[in-house]
């Protein structure tokens, strides 16, 4: 008997991670960032996706793959840095196999992680032949992933605004890395940082964008008052589709109080060898420069509010990932039950979050997606997942209402990228946005190589300069100094080009020199900023 569809969910990640790359240097920790996000949450997710490909689970989910991380994967010297971090982590392991044979529970845990790094490796090298962009591809092509793009480098709209040149060219890089990497133009954007402003709509539009992701109070304050909420999207003066992030689901993903990532039974991740073990034993996997980190082999399990943790068990958080799916699934199936009583169109819950936390932070999270995904195709419930571009194409008659501006950091709008600790940043960042105008408008169309080149340099230290993830690293003051530092370096080598470009004295040792380390966009036309 067929299901009665009364609603749907859509589940939508937002896979991002600022663009690092110091070919310069092995010493660069932050480079870890990717290697972890690989191991602990793309490969995951794409093996997920996998077996229910090959178990003919009917599934939908969307992910937005950002400029800066497509970049990255797509990077040889990365790519070969990840290999090698991977055949450090499997060498680690096999001595912790050794280390821990008296003790058998931990000793079944080494040899996990021994099997989960060794399968990476395999996965990557052997599998994917290092393109995991084509992983995600071939699940867009077959229609259950929905791929969105995002701004080129995670720039913040609602500050960046003050020139909207610079709005633009995030938007138009966006969509030019993304059409270079999947062969079409992307429907949707995941706004960075969710951060809206109606200045948008109008690049958006030019650059064929039909929808975008916003926080809650972005739809619940939008003008007029959308008659069903967060429930349905609404579109735009501009003609830009808007859906809200729906409260409920984030609340019971996201909570550190009762959210699922806080089961007892889960992997505690601040607990981690790199700490714990001898000094002299662990010196070769940890910082070039002696300080202790992360080494993702982690042995023990949240287990409870006080500083006694128990051993990890994967087994007891396979149940607890198949429980929560199901009470998830439960909570879907009231909330849309109650939901459709009062609406003329099927609701939707749109469910966004940062992708890293399934895998990163919440490490047993690709499985819960891979149990919650069958129970929906399986189950007797009364809805189905979703795509917002499906939605839209489904349901066209939306309501016209203008979003409020808005963001989904701390609070709500932009305080987390423009406060006392790093306020002094935007004058730097606007000045050279209008520098940027000024040289394309100077220079319209310039054929000659070097000046040329220096130009598109110019476009790539600007949009680098402007990567949210600088402005939130000082906020929450985690490695503070590589935040400042990186700051500070593409605003200098962008300020010193163009001064040399409007003297005629363009140092093209110094260009060569930032062009291999700042390698991004290549394809890249300074005259987006014209």
């Amino acid at each position: 008997m067929a299901k009665e569809i009364k609603g749907y969910v859509s589940f939508i990640l937002h896979a991002h991670l600022p663009f690092i790359h110091h070919p310069e240097s092995e010493d660069y920790l932050e480079e870890q960032w990717l290697f972890e996000a690989i191991s602990e949450t793309y490969i995951p997710l794409l093996e997920n996706f996998k077996k229910l490909e090959e178990e003919k689970v009917d599934f939908r989910i969307t992910m937005s793959l950002t400029p800066p991380l497509l970049s990255m994967l797509d990077n040889k010297l990365l790519q070969k840095r990840y290999i090698q971090y991977l055949k450090t982590h499997i060498e680690l392991c096999k001595k912790e196999v050794v280390r821990t044979a008296s003790d058998e529970r931990l000793n079944k845990l080494s040899h996990y992680y021994l099997d989960r790094y060794s399968n990476d490796l395999r996965v990557f090298r052997d599998v994917y032949q290092c393109n995991l962009i084509e992983g995600f591809k071939y699940f867009q092509d077959i229609g259950v992933l929905e791929i969105i793009t995002c701004g080129a480098t995670h720039g913040y709209f609602p500050i960046l605004y003050v020139n909207e040149k610079t709005v633009k060219a995030q938007i138009a890089v966006g969509v030019q890395t993304y059409e270079k990497y999947f062969g079409k133009p992307p429907r949707g954007i995941w706004l960075p940082e969710c951060g809206y402003v109606p200045q948008a709509d109008q690049y958006l539009k030019e650059f064929g964008i039909e929808y975008i992701i916003t926080e809650s109070h972005g739809i619940l304050y939008a003008d007029p008052t959308p008659i069903y909420g967060t429930f349905a999207p609404i579109v735009s003066p501009g003609g830009i589709v808007a859906f809200g992030r729906d409260i409920e689901t984030s609340r019971q993903v996201w909570s550190s109080i009762n959210g699922y990532p806080g089961d007892y039974n889960y992997r505690e991740f601040y607990r981690d060898i790199g700490y714990d073990v001898d000094y002299d034993y662990i010196k070769p996997y940890i910082a070039k420069n002696g300080v202790r980190v992360h080494t993702g082999i982690k042995y023990y399990r949240i287990t409870s509010n006080t500083d006694f943790k128990d051993y990890y068990n994967p087994r007891w958080a396979m149940d607890s990932a198949e429980k929560q799916a199901g009470h998830f699934l439960d909570c879907r199936v009231k909330q849309i039950q109650e939901l459709s009583q009062y609406m003329d169109v099927p609701p939707l819950i749109v469910s966004p979050y940062d992708a890293e936390l399934y895998g990163h932070w919440w490490y047993e999270g690709p499985y819960w997606l891979y149990i919650l995904f069958k129970k929906i195709y399986y189950d007797d419930c009364n809805f189905k997942l979703i795509t917002p571009g499906e939605y839209i194409d489904q349901y066209p008659n939306i309501q016209v209402s203008s979003p409020c501006i808005s963001s989904w950091g701390a609070n709500g709008y932009s305080e987390v990228w423009l406060n006392s600790t790093n306020d002094y940043v935007h004058r730097h960042l606007h000045k050279a946005g209008d520098r940027m105008v000024e040289l394309a408008h100077l220079y319209p169309n310039e054929k000659k190589g070097l000046i040329k080149r220096a130009l598109n340099q110019c476009a790539r230290e600007l949009l680098l300069a402007q990567s949210s993830d600088w402005l939130f690293i000082i906020t929450n003051g985690t490695m503070v100094d590589y935040a400042k530092k990186r700051i500070k370096d593409h605003i200098g080598r962008f300020t010193k080009l163009y001064y040399e470009i409007k003297k005629g004295t363009i140092d093209e040792v110094f260009l060569k020199d930032i062009e291999k380390k700042d390698s991004i966009f290549p394809f890249i036309d300074y005259m987006i900023y014209f």
